[in-house]
């Protein structure tokens, strides 16, 4: 790869604190919810074994910091010089907040110190995707037209992970709108071009590459993403960190650049990266649930992964959906998975879901039907006057009764897959079919989907029925040498406590997150 085809790394972007000085009463914005207001976890002791505050998990480093064994402030401290030194080499957080968050660490020491109630992420540090609203920080989505643009509040997400005591560092790079890029990668005009921590040639994913890359490389203990067609579980697969895509209704998007309503609501999540599989059973039960914002959400309470008895799985496993081949080195490693479960007295199948090339065909008519209407109009509302290289503009107007028939389609295969899954637990499948690409990497064009073939994608599949589908780090590539190689584990809707459990049993056995190096 030649070193002319990265592109220049943008300076890390200072204090965007709407208001004037950094008074005690202008550093104290935040969320409108306490810890009162958010569930919080029962508290599990860690399983981590990694003794560095950079590395360990989220979980670990919240109980180190109740214990008193380290401070807020030093946990904070650590986390902003580790994202200066990489920022030179992956460009993963590209706004910060940092002199906010030094207060809010102080904030929560003095609290630990008075014995007041403390949340279950009390101090632990937090980056958050740039296509999230954030109170009193630059949120750009990605897109000229908002990159100025400062929010008098913070999406439900983000609200609900400061009220249990995250302390935010900065927001992390992504696509414009989560929808530009193209073949680039994780990119945008305002801020350039995010580089993978394994192997800076490389991408860092899609459109939540920024948080994957960020997470990796020790900048935070996690990071909230979204994912409409993979951008949670692609960067947790080529980043070898964790990631969730909870069930459709599970989180709000209230406060997100794609929002809930519309054509294409049941598509999109949103969901947290982080290194360990413990912080998704610890996280997802706080930023989960109705906010009354978005009309989609649904009161199911959150199962307790650790209740799951993993040895009486129903596993259904498929190494290739036999249209979009994956490397060898991937099936073998989904093949390795699947055993993995057959050691513990799983009954496990080799098997897939009826209808994916009807659910793929009929989501590309469904997004395609209005024109672009969903990129224009976020385009419109930012201001966006020039965008980027790359914005997805899907565009082929159908008439009614076609786009009608389409959603019958959709729902059609949509109860078939619910039908077939009676029989199983959780599916363990491919991300993708390679570890990941190189800047200036073209993909070969897929096959498209059609009624009566597989769909050639391994995710978007599970953005369109709406089941929650996560990814652990399983392996390490030879043919892109270095590179993480992720496995995803998929469940049946609501069951994302099965779909933790399952992938605690996989971290287990394949030892999960390994940190990368920094650059020379």
């Amino acid at each position: 790869m030649n070193k002319k085809s990265l592109a220049p790394v943008v300076p890390l972007r200072r204090e965007f604190l709407r208001g004037v000085g950094y008074t005690a009463a202008a550093l104290a914005v935040s969320s409108r919810l306490r810890a009162d207001d958010v569930p919080q976890p029962a508290y599990r002791a860690s399983t981590d074994a990694s003794d560095d505050p950079l590395f360990m998990s989220a979980t670990k480093l919240a109980g180190l910091i109740r214990s008193r064994q380290i401070s807020a402030a030093e946990a904070v401290k650590l986390h902003i010089a580790q994202i200066e030194a990489w920022h030179p080499k992956i460009n993963a957080v590209v706004a910060t907040c940092f002199e906010r968050a030094l207060y809010e660490a102080e904030t929560a020491d003095g609290a630990l110190a008075r014995g007041d109630k403390l949340g279950a992420l009390h101090g632990v540090p937090m980056t958050i995707k740039d296509s999230f609203d954030t109170e009193g920080v630059v949120s750009t989505a990605g897109t000229l037209g908002r990159k100025d643009f400062v929010p008098g509040y913070d999406a439900t997400v983000v609200a609900r992970a400061r009220a249990a005591g995250a302390i935010m560092l900065g927001k992390t790079n992504t696509p414009e709108f989560t929808l530009g890029g193209g073949g680039r990668g994780t990119f945008n005009l305002v801020y350039g071009m995010t580089n993978n921590p394994y192997d800076i040639r490389y991408q860092p994913g899609a459109s939540s590459g920024g948080s994957g890359a960020n997470v990796a490389s020790g900048g935070a203990s996690f990071d909230i993403g979204s994912d409409i067609a993979g951008s949670v579980r692609y960067p947790a697969h080529i980043n070898g960190v964790v990631g969730l895509k909870p069930t459709f209704g599970r989180t709000s998007r209230f406060g997100h650049i794609v929002g809930y309503g519309g054509a294409y609501d049941s598509f999109q999540e949103t969901g947290p990266l982080a290194r360990r599989v413990e912080d998704l059973a610890l996280l997802m039960p706080i930023i989960s649930g109705p906010d009354n914002r978005d009309c989609a959400l649904a009161p199911v309470p959150f199962g307790d992964p650790w209740a799951v008895n993993v040895r009486k799985l129903r596993v259904a496993f498929f190494a290739t959906n036999g249209e979009n081949h994956p490397t060898q080195e991937i099936q073998a490693m989904v093949k390795r998975c699947a055993q993995y479960f057959a050691a513990a007295g799983c009954r496990v199948t080799e098997d897939m879901p009826p209808m994916m090339g009807e659910l793929g065909y009929a989501r590309g008519v469904v997004s395609s039907a209005s024109d672009g209407y969903l990129t224009k109009t976020l385009l419109a509302r930012a201001g966006t006057k020039q965008a980027g290289p790359g914005l997805m503009y899907p565009g082929d107007p159908k008439p009614a009764g076609e786009f009608t028939r389409a959603y019958e389609l959709l729902d059609a295969a949509r109860s078939a897959q619910l039908a077939w899954f009676e029989n199983y637990d959780v599916i363990v499948c491919p991300v993708s079919t390679r570890a990941g690409n190189p800047h200036g990497y073209e993909s070969p064009p897929s096959p498209p989907s059609k009624p009566g073939r597989a769909n050639p994608y391994y995710m978007a599949g599970f953005n369109t029925n709406g089941w929650p589908a996560g990814v652990v780090r399983a392996g390490t590539s030879k043919e892109d040498p270095g590179l993480p190689l992720g496995v995803q584990v998929v469940g049946q809707p609501w069951r994302d406590d099965v779909v933790i459990a399952a992938l605690a049993h996989i971290e287990k056995h394949s030892g999960g997150f390994v940190p990368p190096k920094l650059p020379a």
